[in-house]
C-alpha cells in the first residue's frame, strides 16, 4: 500500500503548480497552514543546493475538529502534507500524504469515516492538478 497519492506533470511551471495545488486545496475546503521551501531551507541552513522542492502543510479545518474530538494525540499527524517537487528533466511531481495509509498505527474505529472524507477530497486535488 502506498502511502502518498501523486502525479506528474509536464512542461508544467513549478511556481505556477504551487499556486495551482493552493487554489485545489481550497476547492476541497482546505487551507495552507504552513508553506516550506526546502530548497531555499536547505542552502541557508547546510548551503547545498537541492532541487525544487516545496511542502505545503494543509488542514481542513471542519475534518480535523471531528477528529480531533475523537483522538485528542491525533495532531501530531497534522497538518496533511502535500509536496511539489521539480525533477531533473523538467517534470513536476505533485504528491500528497494519504492520511489512511498514514493512520494506521491509530487505534480508534470512530475517526475511519473522516479520514475517508479526507483522503477522497486530498485524492481529488492531485487528480485535478
Amino acid at each position: 500500500m502506498s502511502y502518498y497519492f501523486t502525479k506528474i506533470l509536464k512542461g508544467a511551471s513549478f511556481d505556477a503548480t504551487v499556486q495551482k495545488v493552493t487554489e485545489e486545496l481550497k476547492r476541497e475546503d482546505f487551507g495552507v497552514l504552513t508553506e516550506i521551501d526546502v530548497t531555499s531551507t536547505l542552502k541557508k541552513k547546510l548551503d547545498v543546493d537541492f532541487k525544487k522542492y516545496t511542502i505545503l502543510g494543509a488542514c481542513n479545518p471542519h475534518s480535523a475538529y471531528k477528529v480531533l474530538k475523537k483522538e485528542d494525540k491525533i495532531g501530531v499527524f497534522m497538518p496533511c502534507n502535500v509536496v511539489v517537487e521539480e525533477h531533473e528533466n523538467g517534470d513536476i511531481e505533485v504528491f500528497a500524504v494519504d492520511p489512511i495509509a498514514a493512520l494506521r498505527a491509530v487505534d480508534n474505529d470512530t475517526i475511519g469515516c473522516h479520514l475517508i472524507e479526507m483522503q477522497q477530497k486530498l485524492q481529488r486535488v492531485i487528480e485535478n492538478m
